[in-house]
């Protein structure tokens, strides 16, 4: 399984950016899939989870109303839109695939992993 994360880049605050997530190796509406991001000197944080049918998401209440996630199941990619944009949104950003059609907001919860994406959001 390979998790191709991109997008990321250097945005002002309260500006957008797409996220995109190439998943290969596995049977992708079979997988929930997330995004997680880790700032420096913090924990790992679910941002949100989409379901294999993406009929269910999670978001974490820190970026709800601002964030989207979504899948093309038929192109293997898992999106993540990100709106209003904040200074304290600065993080790399990491794609994972569960082994599950749903999983929890759990890293443990998470097998596969993509290689990260800087997202730097400046004040």
């Amino acid at each position: 399984v390979q998790l191709q994360a991109s997008g990321g880049g250097l945005v002002q605050a309260g500006g957008s950016l797409r996220l995109s997530c190439v998943a290969s190796g596995l049977t992708f509406d079979d997988h929930s899939m997330a995004w997680f991001r880790q700032a420096p000197g913090k924990e790992r944080e679910a941002v949100t989870v989409i379901s294999g049918s993406g009929g269910t998401r999670y978001y974490a209440d820190s970026v709800k109303g601002r964030f989207t996630i979504s899948r093309d199941n038929a192109k293997l990619t898992v999106y993540l839109q990100m709106d209003s944009l904040k200074p304290e949104d600065t993080a790399v950003y990491y794609c994972a695939a569960s082994r599950r059609p749903w999983a929890p907001p759990n890293p443990y919860e998470f097998a596969y992993w993509g290689q990260g994406t800087q997202l730097t959001v400046s004040s």
